[in-house]
């Protein structure tokens, strides 16, 4: 028996001999990694330079896009330099630190596409009263709460993790999960399943709740409203609702290969599958936003371009 003390480091066993095509993944890996960081930081930047654009929504935007950065940066960094090793292992520790990093990522984005549609809500439903409801201190308060939140509860996920007794070191998976090590256990790990499942369906279902409770009043809204509500409540909640899509199916994704047999699906499938969840937010949100919102589209154009 190996407990988890004598366990200094980790094998990713997902890698798979590319040869020399491992050139190329790295140089794909590597565009899009750049290309997530300059549109997320150019969208920051418009949001943070324009004062026009102090507003609720685009605050929650700009922690959106920070947590994004964040969640890239505990992935994509460590993907490229597994790409070019020989060895894929990593050392106990840092392990611990990238699963922190993923999860607080999932879990914060999850909190902060909820609270955006809360403020949606607000801003659709009651329009007169929006800016005194949802103040800058109240601002404040909620993106602090989804930060703290998230940090809290997967740090006690952690915790609950690093202790157990481990009889192997071999993760089936390209970076480091939480379930995959949980699994390695010889020791008891009802505490954990417990935990875990009871703080993932509480999240879940409480947020699922939120979300869908303002959806409802927003459709209330538009089918009694005014035309020039509809187009409102369409414009600002389409790319809120995309991205919610998006989210779901990278949630679903995730689950689907983590928790169940994915044997007989190829190497690359699964690779994939797991990255998904990973990247889709990150690239899709910028794209989605930047593109749909011509607040925003208009200022990257003069960023970019200077005035025309």
């Amino acid at each position: 028996m190996i407990n988890s003390t004598q366990v200094s480091y980790f094998i990713l066993s997902a890698y798979f001999e590319t040869g020399g095509f491992k050139y190329l993944y790295f140089l794909l890996i590597l565009s899009l990694y750049v290309f997530i960081v300059c549109a997320n930081v150019l969208l920051i930047v418009v949001i943070c330079v324009n004062r026009s654009l102090h507003e609720p929504m685009y605050l929650f935007l700009v922690s959106l896009f920070v947590n994004e950065l964040y969640g890239s940066t505990g992935l994509f960094p460590f993907l490229l330099v597994q790409i070019l090793s020989d060895i894929h292992t990593v050392s106990a520790p840092f392990c611990f630190l990238q699963i922190f990093c993923l999860y607080t990522y999932g879990t914060r984005e999850f909190w902060t596409l909820a609270v955006m549609s809360y403020d949606r809500y607000l801003a659709i439903c009651y329009p007169l009263q929006y800016h005194t409801r949802m103040t800058t201190n109240k601002v404040a308060v909620l993106i602090a709460l989804t930060w703290l939140l998230s940090s809290v509860g997967v740090s006690v996920t952690i915790s609950l993790s690093v202790p157990l007794q481990l009889c192997g070191n071999i993760i089936k998976t390209v970076y480091c999960d939480n379930y995959a090590i949980v699994k390695l256990a010889c020791s008891d790990t009802r505490v954990n399943n417990i935990y875990g499942l009871s703080y993932t369906s509480l999240e879940v279902v409480g947020l699922l709740i939120l979300i869908l409770y303002t959806y409802m009043r927003i459709l209330k809204v538009c089918f009694s409203g005014s035309k020039q509500t509809r187009q409102k409540a369409v414009s600002t909640c389409t790319p809120h609702l995309a991205s919610l899509i998006n989210f779901f199916f990278g949630s679903f994704f995730q689950v689907v290969q983590s928790r169940f047999n994915m044997n007989s699906v190829p190497m690359m499938l699964r690779n994939v599958l797991s990255l998904y969840f990973l990247t889709c937010q990150p690239l899709f949100n910028p794209l989605m936003y930047g593109l749909q919102m011509s607040k925003i589209r208009s200022l990257c154009k003069r960023l970019i371009f200077g005035k025309m």
